[in-house]
């Protein structure tokens, strides 16, 4: 027995060893890839897809990890109960991370859309595992924050994974609604016929059919030329009329659109189909929006969708259009532009006039009613998949990818099946998790270049430095001090929709230490135009500092030999000079 116990002793510490590597052991093991984590603290595949409980553990692991430079908290609860999360990544050692530059990036506001979640959570992943390793994003932890919730519709999110769906359903949240104004309440959902947890399409043989079966690719159907005669008629997705109204599938989830629930420019449901009963009156919209008021500091914003490969930005209704205005859309265009360097196949779209009309949008209150600036990103794009851009849906393409790359995953075969009311019919075609979900081998790619565009937007929100201070000797004791302040970033301290509403409060310079007896803003310093505050002139008020400019800010001091200038600014952070630097 004693022997027994031994053996066991040694095959489980074989098998502890197997698990985890020593630094020498992974040497001989591995090769660096470049701009990877090589022997990451938290290990996680990037090509496959997370429950809500999946997502809420790789959070946990990455704030365990790395307790200095990441924080897990709950910002709310989803309507069925479930906490939604969110992910604070700074370097907390170097000052607190609510006072710096922030980006928001959040997924999965659509439960269907589901990847948007993996792309946010693989950001926090990414930042935290790379910190030691890069200067670049020690220096970028360092002045900046971000805030990650990958799913803000958990409830639904586990839905669509869980249960059998469409790849469009659920696109809402949970909330059961009468969609066909009989009375009841989701009664007439989708009905997964022949088990396998995907809702695919019925088809039926019929003499007035407009569709045949390819004869080289029987699995995808042809539709006729108009004078030829068919053999199959489309039934729709899989599912049975159960309330008897000679209708299928038409009351489950729903129908509400959460991306229509947003307090800008919103509009009711028989203008904005889709808009549920007034703006934030779902419990996970309301929770976002109470943590970015509660965090003015968020200069940045990101939100991930799915399907077509866009960069997208406001606004989203063409009577919204001049809310964004010139330099602001400069802003937009610099960075979006540079996205589509990034992220090959990807195009920078406005959303009304390159899609369609959005009220109510969270890309539209971001900006609008908050002066951030923000993108919506749509995953997953067909060029992904031969480098062609054959589009959307296109059979053909399609079901190559299923024969040379995926090896018969995406499809069901059609089978047989005698359903009650439409008699002998057939089942099959694409699973709900393929078309607008990234395939698994090209999940991680695609994550890393979103990644990499919203790091760029993110180093991009305002950074601020004293750059100059000068001293002129005005007798008796007094002198003047002229102190420049330089925005490093292309982003402004202050969008023209924060100015135009005051929506954030100034931008402070303080001088500490001397006497003040005046203070001002130096408008032209050749000429000496300046404009004098009367009030409280040892700390002056800026209302901007632009993206890649300077403002002058000048004092009128006595006595003093030593003192310091600080700079605070919401969005643009602090920066400081003490004339102990000179």
């Amino acid at each position: 027995m004693k022997m027994k116990k031994y053996i066991c002793a040694l095959a489980a510490g074989a098998l502890f060893s197997i698990s985890a590597p020593t630094k020498v052991d992974a040497q001989e093991k591995f090769f660096r890839a470049i701009g990877t984590p090589h022997q990451p603290k938290v290990e996680v595949a990037w090509n496959r897809y997370y429950t809500y409980e999946g997502l809420n553990e790789v959070m946990r692991k990455i704030a365990d990890a790395h307790p200095d430079l990441a924080r897990m908290e709950s910002i709310g609860k989803s309507h069925e109960g479930r906490d939604i999360y969110l992910l604070t990544i700074s370097d907390f050692k170097t000052g607190d991370p609510d006072r710096k530059p922030a980006m928001y990036i959040d997924g999965n506001i659509h439960s269907n859309e589901i990847q948007g979640a993996e792309f946010s959570l693989y950001t926090a992943w990414y930042l935290t595992e790379m910190f030691d390793d890069l200067d670049f994003i020690k220096e970028l932890l360092q002045d900046k924050t971000f805030y990650i919730a990958p799913t803000i519709n958990p409830d639904a999110r586990n839905n669509y994974m869980l249960e059998a769906n469409t790849a469009h359903s659920p696109r809402s949240g949970m909330i059961m609604l009468d969609s066909d104004g009989d009375g009841e309440v989701g009664e007439d959902g989708f009905d997964d016929l022949n088990e396998d947890g995907h809702i695919t399409m019925m088809i039926r043989k019929s003499p007035t059919g407009r569709y045949i079966k390819d004869q080289r690719d029987p699995r995808k159907l042809i539709m006729v030329s108009a004078e030829e005669k068919g053999e199959y008629e489309m039934l729709g997705y899989e599912g049975i009329d159960r309330d008897g109204d000679g209708q299928v599938n038409e009351d489950g989830v729903g129908y509400y659109d959460p991306n229509r629930d947003w307090g800008w420019n919103w509009q009711p449901d028989y203008v904005q189909r889709g808009a549920y009963k007034y703006p934030f009156s779902l419990p996970e919209n309301r929770a976002v929006m109470e943590f970015v008021m509660d965090h003015p500091n968020i200069a940045g914003a990101q939100s991930y969708h799915n399907y077509g490969g866009m960069i997208l930005r406001g606004p989203g209704a063409e009577e919204d259009k001049d809310t964004y205005n010139r330099e602001d859309v400069r802003i937009y265009d610099a960075i979006a532009k540079k996205g589509e360097e990034i992220i090959p196949g990807y195009r920078y779209l406005v959303v009304y006039k390159d899609m369609y009309s959005v009220f109510g949008g969270e890309l539209d209150w971001f900006y609008g009613g908050r002066g951030v600036y923000t993108y919506s990103n749509e995953l997953m794009t067909s060029y992904l998949y031969f480098h062609k851009n054959a589009g959307r849906g296109n059979q053909d393409e399609e079901m190559d990818v299923d024969r040379y790359l995926t090896f018969g995953d995406a499809f069901v075969n059609w089978e047989e099946y005698d359903h009650p009311q439409f008699g002998k019919i057939e089942i099959g075609g694409f699973k709900k998790n393929f078309g607008r979900a990234h395939p698994g081998f090209l999940l991680e790619q695609d994550a890393h270049r979103n990644m990499a565009f919203t790091i760029y937007h993110a180093y991009h929100t305002p950074k601020l430095s004293v750059m100059d201070v000068k001293e002129k000797d005005l007798g008796r004791g007094m002198k003047e001090v002229t102190a420049t302040i330089y925005n490093e970033r292309m982003m402004p301290t202050h969008s023209s929709q924060d100015l135009k509403y005051n929506i954030e409060r100034p931008d402070y310079i303080t001088i500490s230490g001397p006497e003040v007896i005046a203070g001002m803003v130096v408008e032209n310093e050749d000429f000496n135009k300046v404009e004098e505050q009367v009030n409280n002139p040892e700390r002056i008020a800026v209302k901007n500092i632009p993206g890649m400019e300077a403002v002058k800010v000048r004092w009128i001091v006595s006595g003093g030999r030593k003192y310091s200038i600080d700079v605070d600014s919401a969005k643009g952070g602090k920066a400081s000079w003490s004339s102990d630097q000179k």
